[in-house]
């Protein structure tokens, strides 16, 4: 059976499928990049949107013209162990490892440590992520009611807010666009591409297009076509949502940088900011928003893995697994906001690109027939540079083998060396495959 929906849940869906996307880390890194960019700001927007919105979007559609139910399923067509592996590390990046906690110490960072003591920072922290954590798992227990309680009410509060701050900036700009800094002098639209990988949101794509999927069935459509028009139409909404506030936060930031200087972090451009216009108060709407934006991807994530993981584990129930990940989430949280990206980046440089080659090996899987070996080669040869990439985001690094690769690799330099490597190994792979089934062919045939 399938049926029409009303249009009225198609925004509910689109409302949250952007809160599940933005969180605090999507509003603090346009930010910082803004103030870096400076003059290169729309350059460097137009590459933070491709891998902030667009990827996201190719995420959710690639899910749903799969067909598959989950992304282990949709990695398995390279082989059953990457799809295992890949999804089991994607699920704890983009969980209880990095993202997860990330929500809880942000959210404590610019909402509640302004106003308390630095002497008490440690014991608050550590009460708010309990409290912050316990409402995520009671919400989280409960995903039958997030599409009514996220899309209905926290989302269009949390763009309310966001509006008035970018309102105030382009009726009363802070100041004039200033030099670009480091990077973005020279590669503007390839740094911010790069800085678009900090949202973990193509990761997460995978992760929500399910809950973007499930909810759209729940409503009784049940006919392929039907369902991937709505998700299509839904996550739309969503990354042009993401699009115009990313945009507006670059030039927020890129506006600041003649009356606040160049500040360390995209949270304190924010603060500063929030207080420039709307004075103490301007804390107190910074804090709202932050709080909004980081509990519904909280809630979210926590949602999502817990469901995987009972899937893959199904002696352990999704509400124990909710439990868990929440403890876990409130114990790495409090490790420190700048341990967490940390550690986090140099994970994210390894696996972005595997990330997407496999959304872009699933748009073409009808052109290549679906070969494993295609898959296979693609992916291998792409992770093999990301992996060094990944060793280099972490200061470890093998000089040899990157004097090797900046000779040979277009585009490594500025991260993106990864590119053509996955373009030769599908080439190969494909190459290697005919080669294999020849044989058999002609002695069918014979």
């Amino acid at each position: 059976m399938s049926k029409n929906l009303p249009f009225s849940f198609l925004i509910v869906v689109g409302f949250m499928l952007f809160a599940l996307f933005f969180g605090a880390g999507n509003l603090i890194f346009p930010a910082l990049l803004g103030q870096s960019a400076g003059s290169n700001v729309w350059a460097a927007n137009a590459g933070f949107l491709v891998t902030g919105a667009g990827l996201p979007l190719l995420g959710i559609l690639a899910l749903g013209i799969s067909g598959k139910d989950d992304l282990q399923s949709l990695a398995s067509r390279a082989h059953p162990t990457f799809g295992l592996l890949f999804t089991i590390v994607l699920y704890l990046s983009i969980g209880p490892l990095f993202a997860i906690p990330r929500t809880g110490t942000v959210s404590f960072e610019i909402a509640i440590r302004p106003f308390l003591g630095e002497q008490v920072s440690f014991l608050g922290l550590l009460i708010f992520t309990i409290i912050f954590f316990a409402i995520t798992c009671f919400i989280s227990i409960n995903p039958s009611k997030m599409v009514d309680i996220i899309g209905k009410w926290l989302t269009p509060i949390m763009l309310l807010f966001i509006a008035i701050l970018i309102a105030f900036v382009l009726f009363n700009p802070m100041g004039d666009f200033q030099a670009p800094a480091d990077a973005y002098s020279t590669h503007a639209f390839f740094k911010g591409f790069q800085e678009g990988y900090l949202t973990m949101d193509a990761l997460a794509a995978f992760v929500f297009g399910i809950i973007v999927i499930n909810a759209i069935r729940d409503k009784g459509v049940t006919d392929k076509k039907k369902l991937l028009m709505i998700c299509t139409k839904a996550a739309l909404i969503a990354a042009g949502l993401l699009a115009l506030i990313y945009t507006g936060l670059s030039y927020l930031g890129a506006l600041s940088v003649e009356d606040l200087g160049y500040l360390d972090n995209g949270g304190q451009v924010l603060t500063e900011v929030s207080t420039f216009y709307f004075g103490p108060f301007g804390g107190v709407i910074l804090g709202l928003i932050v709080l909004l934006a980081c509990l519904t991807t909280s809630v979210g994530l926590i949602t999502a893995c817990s469901t995987y993981f009972h899937k893959l584990i199904p002696s352990i129930s999704y509400r124990n697994f909710a439990i868990i990940f929440s403890v876990i989430s409130t114990i790495f949280a409090n490790f420190g906001l700048s341990q967490l990206i940390s550690l986090s980046v140099p994970v994210l440089t390894a696996i972005y690109p595997l990330a997407i080659v496999l959304i872009a090996l699933t748009f073409t899987h009808s052109l290549f027939k679906g070969q494993a070996a295609v898959y296979q080669g693609s992916l291998l040869l792409t992770f093999i540079v990301s992996l060094f990439d990944g060793l280099n985001a972490a200061g470890i690094e093998i000089v040899g083998v990157n004097q090797l690769f900046a000779q040979f690799l277009p585009f490594y330099e500025i991260g993106l060396g990864w590119i053509a490597p996955a373009v030769i190994g599908g080439i190969l792979g494909f190459i290697i495959n005919r080669i294999r089934t020849e044989p058999v062919l002609k002695e069918a045939n014979s």
